[in-house]
């Protein structure tokens, strides 16, 4: 499973918030929803929380394993 807990973690210490990734960067709200509920997000998305946070991909998601993944 990817877990973004990690984007929480360099969002709050960062001087961007929720509200400047929607209204400045345009970030949609379904996207921040995505991310508080671990769902899927394309690579493009996580390359722009990058660039906007400048940070490394791990902080942003990490991957966890989890009974709960598919079978390959």
């Amino acid at each position: 499973m990817i877990d973004y807990s990690p984007f929480w973690q360099t969002l709050k210490t960062s001087k961007e918030s929720t509200y400047t990734l929607i209204n400045t960067y345009h970030i949609s709200s379904s996207t921040i929803d995505k991310l508080r509920k671990n769902k899927p997000l394309n690579t493009t998305t996580i390359n722009d929380l990058c660039r906007i946070l400048h940070c490394d991909v791990q902080n942003i998601c990490r991957y966890i394993p989890s009974d709960r993944d598919e079978l390959l």
